[in-house]
């Protein structure tokens, strides 16, 4: 959510942040501005015509009481209502405007992010061939099973490839612990209020399983209970930081035919989330941090990645910048989204009333930060192909081995 009430006081710049997003919103935000002035300018007029009529009705009451003429009061008193009348529903009309405006509004676009997807740079060396995912996993990825079971885009995996799933969220969980996040299993249903505080709603409804009996929805990612954790209070510190595991759900509308292959692209998958809160002039300092930490994470795993700087035109609505990591993927040669990071400033935090209190000052929105330390299926897919030997067999990084995954996989 916006502040158009700081907005209002210089609106070029918001609006120009905007427009770098090309899809309209830079002109919904001046009509939304355009509203609040005239509901402003109503506001005023329509309670001073109020109290007139109460004042009104009050002097007629007690001219009938005494007995003294009391026409010029009710003439006046008749004009006095038709005007109220008249302003009632106009307020009401440019309330439900403004309403229905705000929530379309995206966030408004740092000045750093790019206008094009731009890579920063790269580390790790390419792999100039390999088998793919599925080639490498042989019985332990089971499409044909989970399509019976539950239709295209679901897999059942199995045996040693569990125990490196297992093994993969355990060492990131103690990587981030290590790091200052609180580790969390959040719910993965929540209610209509959770995803519109974190922007996933009204801008991505296609993409969000619902409940049929219930008022719930399955989250695509734990950033959404995470987020609403602290909704509606004032925080007694910050920066608080949450590492949330949970499984994500996403029905990959509008995905037909792309990516059909293996379970890159899935309705259901593992995911460790950062959650960041902090103040609004450390924002841009933890966003790097984030990004940082999904860098070790990789490179820990040995998986050669570039960093993106993600054009303002494909950012979701509550993200004002965002970093993507692309895994290198030998099969396919080229490179593919496996986490991201994005800032999404005040804008979550307003939507959810997320304050803080500065040192002898009163409540401010926090700024929230989100990153994915580990999709599972994706970085599965990223650790086989990267690390296949020549007897089709995976040698799996000591790291992970640590917490129970097998030295080898086929």
């Amino acid at each position: 959510m916006l502040d158009l009430r700081a907005i209002s006081r210089d609106p070029e710049p918001a609006v120009a942040a905007l427009a770098r997003r090309k899809d309209g919103s830079d002109e919904r935000l001046r009509a939304a501005l355009a509203a609040r002035e005239r509901l402003n300018a109503i506001r005023p007029e329509l309670e001073a015509a109020q109290a007139e009529r109460n004042a009104g009705a009050k002097a007629i009451g007690e001219a009938k009481r005494t007995g003294a003429d009391a026409s010029e009061a009710i003439a006046a008193m008749q004009a006095v209502s038709a005007r109220v009348k008249e302003l009632e529903p106009e307020k009401a009309r440019l309330e439900e405007e403004l309403r229905e405006l705000e929530v379309t509004l995206p966030n408004l676009t740092d000045p750093t992010a790019a206008d094009e997807d731009t890579p920063l740079r790269e580390w790790g060396e390419r792999a100039e061939s390999g088998r793919d995912h599925l080639e490498l996993a042989g019985a332990m990825v089971d499409m044909e099973a989970g399509s019976k079971v539950a239709g295209s885009r679901f897999a059942y995996l199995k045996g040693d490839l569990v125990f490196l799933e297992l093994a993969l969220v355990r060492w990131v969980m103690g990587k981030l612990r290590g790091h200052g996040f609180e580790p969390v299993i959040p719910p993965v249903l929540v209610k209509e209020e959770a995803l519109f505080g974190t922007g996933f709603l009204p801008d991505t409804e296609q993409q969000i399983y619902r409940l049929a009996d219930d008022p719930l929805y399955l989250t695509g990612t734990s950033e959404v209970p995470l987020a609403s954790l602290h909704a509606g209070e004032i925080m007694d510190e910050v920066p608080r930081r949450y590492a949330g595991f949970s499984p994500c759900f996403r029905r990959e509308a509008g995905a037909a035919g792309k990516d059909t292959r293996g379970i890159f692209r899935v309705h259901q998958f593992d995911k460790v989330e950062m959650f960041s809160f902090v103040e609004p002039s450390e924002s841009p300092a933890e966003h790097e941090r984030l990004l940082a930490i999904e860098e070790e994470i990789l490179q820990g795993l040995g998986i050669p990645y570039r960093v993106v700087n993600i054009a303002v035109d494909d950012l979701g609505s509550s993200a004002a910048k965002k970093f993507d990591l692309e895994a290198w993927l030998p099969s396919q040669q080229r490179f593919r989204e496996l986490t991201s990071t994005s800032n999404t400033t005040s804008f979550q935090a307003r939507r959810l009333d997320i304050r803080y209190r500065p040192e002898g000052g009163k409540p401010e929105h926090v700024h929230t930060l989100n990153g994915t330390a580990v999709a599972v299926g994706r970085t599965l897919i990223a650790l086989l192909e990267n690390h296949q030997a020549e007897d089709g067999a995976v040698e799996i990084p000591s790291v992970l081995q640590e917490w129970g995954a097998p030295a080898r996989l086929g």
